[in-house]
């Protein structure tokens, strides 16, 4: 009893920090990286039919982890799968069901993010959850899809409190509309570019004339580098940055990019737009340290180029966009990754865990230098 209590006042304690410090997007403060247009949302889903899910895992002094779910779709995707590609652009992390999309370029489950030590339990669960799905009755082999960051500093990592029912749990509460940012869900205890990360997600929408696709992006940040906003040398100015003298400063770690468009395009044109999307990370300081394993999954939810079981037949007829219509989503998919790995850190409230605090990137700093480069009024 006395360890719920002290867990419910924990909790207690960090809502109310959370409330204090409210945190506001890029734009709110007149941040606009990029040329393109986002979405109404300026989330992944703007994309259709895409749903984000979080469980937060907020306990005693030490568990500071949790869980997100992105569902290409609210079906059965075992039995509609959606076309898929990964790139990794630095392998050290720990990836599960990548090596089945690489080789037969399709999504067939719900896609999980979490920290480094509890990959296999989420692994499991979606197996779990994809396994007890009407009309999977006879499945025998699921190919869960996986990706993870390391938060072991401000979580308990070893304890691996991450268990079946709180992928059930994000799964269930995913759903379209506004997500959840900053210091919640598989971002709850990462940290990137010096400062609090977390879960950020950004969209565009490309002009009718180049088809009006939308790209949406979800990323889970936790790495380091020189932290650039719009262009700023924000980093430097605060002199808060790899090989700085800041101590600790974490300049390994990791990213999961999660990139969804419902442009009709197949495996290998999304293989071509996750490279695009690992560019984004260079836009915001981000040079890919030996220890930060850096990933893209890229999918598309547009019906032409799915795969469904339902209605296969020998010969699959696909209508997909042609190579030179990819260069406005090549665009997107780089300015959409780069606003929500900074929707990331600006949405991210400090937090105190396992091994020490974490502040959150202080925005009232981070301004003037902004108007001293021009980049906000």
């Amino acid at each position: 009893m006395a360890r719920i209590i002290l867990s419910l006042i924990t909790i207690f304690l960090f809502s109310s920090n959370i409330q204090a410090q409210e945190r506001l997007r890029v734009r709110d403060y007149g941040i606009k990286p990029g040329i393109l247009t986002p979405g109404p949302l300026n989330a992944i889903t703007d994309v259709d039919e895409i749903l984000v899910g979080h469980t937060t895992l907020i306990e005693g002094e030490h568990t500071r982890t949790g869980v997100t779910m992105i569902l290409p779709h609210s079906g059965n995707i075992f039995r509609d799968r959606v076309p898929a590609a990964v790139y990794v652009g630095n392998g050290f992390g720990k990836a599960v069901g990548f090596t089945q999309i690489e080789e037969l370029g399709e999504i067939e489950t719900p896609i999980g993010l979490t920290n480094t030590l509890s990959i296999h339990t989420v692994a499991n669960a979606i197996t779990d959850y994809t396994l007890k799905l009407p009309g999977n009755e006879n499945v025998r082999s699921v190919n869960p899809t996986v990706g993870e960051t390391n938060d072991g500093y401000l979580n308990d990592i070893r304890a691996r409190s991450v268990e079946f029912g709180h992928v059930y749990e994000a799964i269930e509460n995913a759903s379209p509309g506004v997500v959840e940012e900053g210091a919640v869900g598989a971002g709850t205890g990462t940290r990137a570019l010096g400062y609090k990360g977390g879960i950020g997600t950004s969209s565009r929408v490309l002009p009718e004339e180049y088809g009006g696709y939308t790209v949406g992006v979800l990323v889970q940040s936790n790495f380091g580098g020189v932290l650039t906003i719009d262009g700023a040398p924000v980093g430097e100015e605060l002199e808060n940055h790899y090989l700085s003298d800041i101590v600790p400063y974490n300049v390994d770690g990791s990213i999961m990019i999660i990139v969804a468009t419902d442009a009709p395009i197949t495996s290998r044109n999304l293989k071509r737009l996750a490279k695009r999307a690992f560019l984004g990370i260079s836009r915001v300081g981000g040079f890919a340290s030996n220890g930060s394993g850096d990933y893209i999954i890229a999918f598309s939810t547009h019906e032409s180029v799915r795969n469904n079981l339902d209605n296969q037949s020998p010969v699959r007829e696909i209508s997909e966009l042609d190579n030179n219509r990819m260069t406005p989503l090549f665009l997107a998919a780089v300015e959409a990754t780069e606003e929500a790995i900074l929707n990331s850190l600006f949405m991210a409230s400090t937090i105190s865990g396992h091994r020490g605090e974490q502040q959150a990137l202080p925005i009232d700093q981070v301004l003037p230098i902004l108007k001293k480069y021009s980049v906000i009024d």
